[in-house]
């Protein structure tokens, strides 16, 4: 886990609850427990800084970042995404969005992850499809500078075939098969009286593997998935494990962002 990677997580698991804003020496005491160091948070801070997702605050920790209302935006997605139960009913019908082409090489693998990301998959050069449109579509398409036009329409042939070609579904439940061998190894059931820098620990790893999926699964609606979805399993394991670990991991990011160097039992 990269330090940037690592913030995201921190401020989008954590510190969206606290404020939206943290003072760097805490950062630094946060992000330890994960092998992240000090020179390396801060670095990834200014880099995060300069791309616009940060921006420098007087604290009385000392100084600190909190995050600009574009990360507000794009973290309150992801973690309304990643905590997300069960996905909303779906109508059958799919939203086609065809785009204009563009020139440049970088710009289109550019518009290829981030529609992507949205849970559109390509469909040919220039049209793409979601069961459901996104509500970020059009700020995306803006900061592009790319115009597209979207509808609204039903598919003749079978919604799940056309599903299975649009999307890598046997990829994504081969990751989902993987991630729940790895995270039964990671939490298991004598982890009760670990110290809560330990379970944050835990639990970050956790979050940040389950976070991945963002990029790579469109969020389906049942009717399209195949049968013994692997990636059911995956979210009922993520959900428990989350939930029991959290109250430990809070307190120790409270900890972090009090100034206190403390490591206080697991134990409730």
């Amino acid at each position: 886990m990269n330090a940037r990677s690592a913030l995201f997580d921190i401020y989008g698991d954590h510190l969206l609850s606290r404020g939206e804003q943290a003072p760097v020496a805490g950062l630094v005491r946060l992000l330890a427990p994960l092998g992240i160091s000090a020179p390396a948070v801060r670095t990834a801070v200014s880099r995060m800084a300069r791309q616009g997702w940060l921006a420098p605050v007087r604290l009385p920790g000392g100084a600190g970042y909190r995050l600009t209302p574009r990360a507000v935006g794009r973290l309150r997605e992801a973690s309304d995404r990643i905590y997300r139960r069960s996905t909303p009913p779906w109508d059958g019908r799919w939203h086609v969005v065809v785009v204009e082409r563009v020139a440049e090489r970088a710009g289109r693998e550019r518009l290829k992850s981030a529609l992507g990301y949205l849970g559109y998959a390509c469909v040919d050069r220039s049209t793409w499809i979601s069961p459901r449109p996104s509500v970020e579509l059009d700020s995306l398409l803006a900061a592009e500078r790319v115009r597209a036009a979207g509808f609204r329409a039903s598919y003749e042939g079978d919604a799940r075939d056309l599903a299975a070609g649009a999307w890598d579904l046997d990829g994504l439940a081969t990751a989902y098969t993987e991630w729940l061998g790895r995270a039964r190894e990671l939490v298991r059931p004598g982890d009760w009286d670990l110290p809560d820098e330990t379970v944050f620990a835990i639990r970050s790893v956790l979050v940040h593997e389950w976070r991945k999926f963002l990029f790579s699964d469109p969020g389906l609606p049942a009717e399209l998935l195949p049968a013994r979805w692997p990636g059911l399993d995956a979210a009922e394991l993520f959900h428990s494990e989350a939930d029991r670990l959290l109250p430990a991991a809070a307190r120790f990011v409270d900890c972090c962002l009090a100034g206190s160097t403390g490591r206080p039992s697991g134990r409730s």
